[in-house]
């Protein structure tokens, strides 16, 4: 779900007095051979004008108590507010309200009131909650899932530039979700989120340039969409982008560079990178020098993550003392973890060995 957006800020209303004009008969006169005014529309456009401002301006107040602006923060207040907006139609406070129903803040958490207001808001043309509409209908929140709906409203929203919904769209062609597999539309669709600075959509797009899937495979391409999602913090992109500098797939082989992207994605816990970088630390690849110690501790990580590739190499630590203690009880529990896992190896090593 996208967060609550701010709303203009209307902080000084102009009151109009009506003033008192001294009626000129010549002028009076001369009114009388035109046609008459109509009165009854310019009425209408003022109580239009005033009602909009009426809006507004709850749609603000909802925002001050939202953010705590010079108020104590309050949900409750901050959604009666944004409530007394959307009754009058302000888009920006019905898709306010729908995000406090689905949260919970302010009101008691509920989907369908949230597909309710996000609805109305994305009948107005509110893309977020077009994307959020989109959302719904595709995790089952507040109404049966249904992709082809979900499908419709990201489109709705990604035509007016939504990022995130434009990601969505490639997602859904990538998978066949709501509309045929089309790998064609998906790079399309993506590669317009990638544009924007979308990090997910960066690394969609490099991995279907690395494995030629809607683009004529194109390893020096993958890897350029890689970096820029790696870049982004994306810790699935720093790892592929490890693997490719391990590999020379795109780039120059440099294991350096590798272990670099490998350890960045580890810190942020990904297991398959913490075993990568287990396993340049155990051989000593390319200037990085050989630390079973260090080997140990990113096996570790990896294979209490339940990594079974990491489980069997921990446990073969332990097995020859390495890094470790030799320990053949840590040996063994480390071993059968791998091979509950479906571990050829470590099912092997335990027959022979215990």
């Amino acid at each position: 779900m996208k967060k609550i957006h701010v709303g203009p800020a209307l902080l000084f209303f102009v009151l109009f007095s009506n003033s008192c004009a001294i009626s000129q008969q010549g002028k009076t006169q001369a009114s009388t051979n035109k046609h008459p005014q109509n009165t009854h529309s310019e009425q209408t456009k003022t109580a239009d004008k005033g009602a909009k401002q009426e809006a507004d301006k709850a749609e603000f107040m909802g925002d001050i108590y939202y953010y705590g602006y010079g108020v104590p923060q309050n949900y409750k207040k901050a959604a009666e507010w944004y409530r007394k907006a959307a009754e009058q139609g302000n888009a920006l406070a019905q898709f306010n309200l729908g995000n406090m129903y689905y949260q919970g803040k302010g009101v008691p958490k509920d989907y369908t009131k949230a597909v309710e207001w996000n609805r109305k808001a994305a009948e107005h043309g509110h893309a977020s909650a077009q994307y959020n509409l989109g959302c719904m209908y595709y995790h089952s929140k507040g109404v049966p899932q249904n992709y082809k709906k979900a499908v419709k409203w990201y489109r709705k929203a990604a035509e007016h530039g939504h990022v995130l919904a434009l990601h969505k769209m490639g997602n859904m062609y990538y998978q066949g979700k709501g509309v045929p597999k089309d790998y064609t539309k998906a790079v399309e669709w993506d590669r317009k989120a990638a544009k924007q600075g979308n990090a997910s959509a960066q690394y969609n797009l490099g991995c279907m340039y690395y494995q030629g899937k809607g683009v004529p495979k194109n390893y020096k391409k993958a890897v350029k969409w890689y970096h820029k999602a790696a870049e982004q913090e994306l810790a699935g992109a720093q790892y592929i982008l490890g693997n490719t500098y391990y590999h020379g797939k795109g780039v120059s082989k440099d294991y350096k560079k590798a272990a670099k992207w490998l350890q960045k994605a580890a810190e942020q816990g990904h297991a398959d990178a913490q075993f990568a970088l287990g396993v340049i630390y155990h051989h000593g690849k390319g200037g990085v020098l050989k630390d079973y110690k260090k080997a140990v501790e990113w096996y570790r990580k990896a294979a209490e993550q339940g990594n079974a590739l990491a489980q069997f190499n921990l446990g073969f630590m332990y097995y020859q003392g390495k890094g470790v203690p030799k320990d053949y009880t840590k040996a063994a529990e480390w071993l059968r973890k791998a091979a509950e896992q479906g571990h050829a190896e470590a099912r092997a090593l335990l027959g022979k060995l215990f």
